[in-house]
């Protein structure tokens, strides 16, 4: 099945693991972020995994589910790192500054070469392959999650203001600022991967601080620009 704009909404497959399976896969994710997922072929994965090319057609069926597996699971992994990280925090402003400090410890841990869903973005931009819809819905997803964080913002603002219906008036604002929050986000990513400066995630933080601010942060988070501020001093991580 398919929408209008020709992306597939169909969930992917997913597959159990078997201890087999999880190795060869351990494997194969490893492979695919170091060196690319189109330089990556099935001989490689089962000689790293130290299974065979049957086990691991066995196991997945094809190299299209691997991709899947591979992306799918690091996508799980970075929505429960950020959710942990974001459960600490509880005024808008806070939270939103911790998506940015979350992204530069999970770059830190896990990602040298840049954003793994941008890098396989490159290589799969076919929304007929089954892994389209896992790149494409986590961006779908942080979109979301900062338009609602930016909801926040609009609330706290229009309480300054003394506003009643910040609600009704805050949504096209906050679809507005979370798209903003979202561009500054994704373009750092894109350009720690790339190397060109040092630290873009931390640029990019602060100007989100300094755009929540001006969006009225203050009164959504009390002093979250501060803490988020000593946050990073303390952290001095690189980005995600």
């Amino acid at each position: 099945m398919s929408s209008s704009t020709g992306t597939s909404t169909v969930e992917p497959r997913r597959i159990s693991m078997t201890p087999g399976a999880q190795r060869a896969l351990d494997a194969a994710s490893r492979l695919f972020y170091e060196h690319g997922i189109h330089a990556v072929g099935v001989d490689l994965i089962a000689a790293e995994a130290g299974v065979t090319k049957k086990t691991l057609y066995d196991r997945f069926g094809s190299k299209e589910q691997i991709v899947v597996e591979y992306l799918a699971a690091r996508d799980e992994r970075w929505r429960a790192f950020l959710a942990e990280r974001l459960k600490t925090e509880q005024g808008a402003a806070e939270r939103i500054l911790a998506v940015f400090d979350a992204s530069r410890a999970w770059a830190d841990e896990n990602s040298p070469r840049g954003c793994s869903m941008v890098n396989a973005h490159a290589e799969i931009s076919d929304p007929s392959h089954p892994a389209y819809a896992i790149i494409t819905g986590q961006k779908k997803w942080m979109l979301a999650l900062f338009t609602d964080l930016a909801r926040g913002i609009d609330r706290g603002r229009d309480r300054q203001r003394g506003r009643q219906q910040g609600r009704e008036r805050g949504g096209g604002s906050a679809a507005q600022l979370g798209r903003t929050l979202m561009l500054l986000h994704e373009g750092a990513l894109v350009a720690r991967g790339l190397g060109i400066f040092k630290d873009p995630v931390a640029q990019a933080r602060e100007e989100a601080s300094r755009l929540i601010g001006a969006s009225g942060a203050g009164s959504a988070g009390g002093a979250g620009t501060a803490g988020g501020a000593n946050r990073e001093s303390a952290t001095g991580s690189t980005s995600a």
